[in-house]
């Protein structure tokens, strides 16, 4: 496992990181930046709240496992200081060539001694129409 892989740099290159592993469907990768501490937690959309290394792993791998995901972050919304960030994004997830799921996703980053790692990751549906903005930056 890559738990001890040193990402250094700012909240916002981990979640690019973040991103980038889901993309490749890279667990290790995924796992190493969240941090060590064993409350951490997970919320997917409509799933129960995970807490720990184990639960999150267990989750992602099954959701990994069904292949062909592509996730796509937009519009950014940034409220950090000198230990913490909080960060809200709206992510597309498509599957193959049918049209992206919306999700409302709040990630949570606190600087630790091996650099700014995930403690929470909190995805609701977005309701109603797609809120995508194509003029919004994308993280990656």
């Amino acid at each position: 496992m890559k738990r001890d892989k040193q990402l250094n740099g700012s909240a916002v290159e981990v979640e690019t990181a973040f991103y980038d592993a889901l993309n490749r469907a890279d667990i290790d990768s995924l796992m190493a930046l969240w941090a060590d501490d064993e409350e951490i937690v997970c919320i997917h959309a409509g799933g129960a709240r995970l807490i720990g290394h184990a639960a999150i792993r267990a989750s992602w791998t099954g959701i990994l496992a069904a292949g062909n995901l592509h996730f796509r972050p937009s519009q950014l919304h940034e409220t950090h200081n000198l230990m913490s960030s909080v960060h809200t994004v709206v992510e597309d997830i498509s599957a193959g060539e049918g049209e992206p799921a919306h999700q409302l996703t709040t990630n949570v980053y606190v600087k630790t001694p091996r650099g700014w790692r995930i403690v929470l990751h909190h995805v609701s549906v977005a309701p109603g129409e797609a809120p995508f903005d194509a003029d919004a930056p994308i993280l990656h």
